[in-house]
């Protein structure tokens, strides 16, 4: 037997909807936004939106590795001062080759991230929408020749394909 649903859980659903649309409104109304968006890479971002996800995650998982090979360009370049000319060239020659390649490995794994991100959008709004136009159907009519019946089984035939 299924649980019915509290009737605050909609209203719940509602007011988070509301207070993220606000939001959004927000971001998007900022003037270094719109002055991004309207330049030619802001609206090539915004004709691809796979892309743009990618570049946001790449450049949020790729943060913690630029700063530590930043935070070991400072202190060898402390070291030369020292008088360590050779290691420093030796370590900052490694660190670039490692950062190279823990780069390469973050792109990546961003191009996963993204599409994961993606595609688990794009089904969770599908199952979404499948569920609400299921529950706004009635389920039974009176006189037992309701035209919407065939609609909810029409309905029904495309959520399960």
């Amino acid at each position: 037997m299924a649980k019915e649903e509290p009737p605050s859980t909609s209203k719940d659903l509602q007011e988070l909807q509301r207070k993220l649309s606000l939001l959004i409104a927000s971001v998007q109304s900022n003037s270094k936004v719109v002055s991004f968006m309207k330049s030619p890479v802001g609206q090539y971002l915004d004709q691809h939106p796979f892309l743009t996800l990618t570049l946001l995650v790449f450049v949020a998982v790729s943060a913690v590795p630029v700063g530590f090979f930043l935070l070991l360009v400072v202190l060898t370049s402390l070291a030369a001062f020292v008088g360590v000319i050779l290691l420093e060239g030796l370590v900052i020659s490694v660190g670039g080759l490692s950062l190279l390649c823990v780069l390469c490995g973050l792109g990546f794994v961003s191009l996963v991230i993204s599409g994961t991100i993606m595609v688990s959008c794009m089904v969770v709004s599908s199952l979404i929408n499948c569920w609400f136009s299921l529950r706004l159907l009635p389920q039974h009519n009176s006189s037992g020749d309701c035209p919407l019946a065939m609609k909810s089984a029409h309905v029904e035939r495309l959520c399960q394909e």
